[in-house]
């Protein structure tokens, strides 16, 4: 019980492996954001009305950085910071089912160190990947509100701004995929009319940015149903590597 709780709040921020300077500032001013009121409110409601399995623990209750290899390929786009995952635990995707469901995966094809992660001091590296998303605090019913969205993707377009090398967007579920839309629209590229739709699978390539290519997201609700399976998510991220 005493290495849960040390292993509970992060005593550093768990973004980029060794980025850039600037990316480093720019997650530091993101984990001090408080710009929606709501999602404020939720994020530390939760780290206080704790759910009795993770009582011991000190939640992180604030903004999550992206998280990953700043020299990338691929970049993943999530949606948003589970409430008791990675609002917990302070790093995507760590500390709940989809998570698991994620990482694995993301061993298997060779872009992460281990299988699994659990909390930010228990070594998982990714190599040639970051994850990012278009909301960075946990929302009430795991959805943001298209002004929560818009406010956040300031911190989206400044990640991904420093992400140099990525070549491919792996959008987890249509919102991440409407939110790449976005940055490829604040970056004035010229969009496909009609506007591409998210579909699993799909593959958008526009001159000038990396290609966008869709996958059902890893929620629970998905991988407990089947429609997303271990196999499919391999396929999405071997087509991943194809598009490098």
């Amino acid at each position: 019980m005493a290495a849960r709780a040390r292993s509970a709040v992060p005593l550093r921020i768990a973004g980029a492996q060794g980025g850039p300077r600037g990316l480093t500032e720019l997650q530091r001013e993101m984990v001090a954001c408080r710009a929606c009121p709501r999602l404020v409110a939720w994020r530390e409601l939760c780290g206080q009305e704790k759910v009795k399995r993770f009582r011991d623990w000190s939640y992180w209750s604030r903004p999550i950085p992206g998280f990953g290899d700043p020299k990338a390929r691929l970049v993943l786009m999530g949606l948003a910071p589970a409430a008791h995952g990675g609002n917990r635990t302070g790093r995507m995707f760590t500390g709940d089912r989809s998570g698991d469901f994620l990482y694995a995966a993301l061993h298997r094809a060779g872009f992460a160190n281990q299988p699994t992660s659990s909390h930010v001091d228990d070594g998982l590296r990714l190599s040639d990947a970051f994850i990012v998303a278009p909301c960075r605090c946990a929302p009430p019913e795991n959805w943001p509100e298209p002004e929560e969205l818009r406010r956040c993707s300031v911190w989206l377009d400044g990640e991904l701004g420093f992400l140099k090398k990525a070549r491919v967007l792996l959008a987890l579920g249509s919102v991440g995929w409407e939110a790449a839309l976005g940055h490829f629209a604040r970056r004035a590229l010229v969009l496909p009319r009609p506007k591409p739709r998210f579909a699993h699978g799909a593959v958008l390539r526009l001159e000038g940015a990396p290609a966008l290519l869709g996958s059902y997201h890893v929620s629970q609700q998905n991988t407990n149903t089947g429609k997303l399976t271990p196999a499919m998510l391999d396929e999405v991220l071997a087509r991943a590597k194809e598009l490098f």
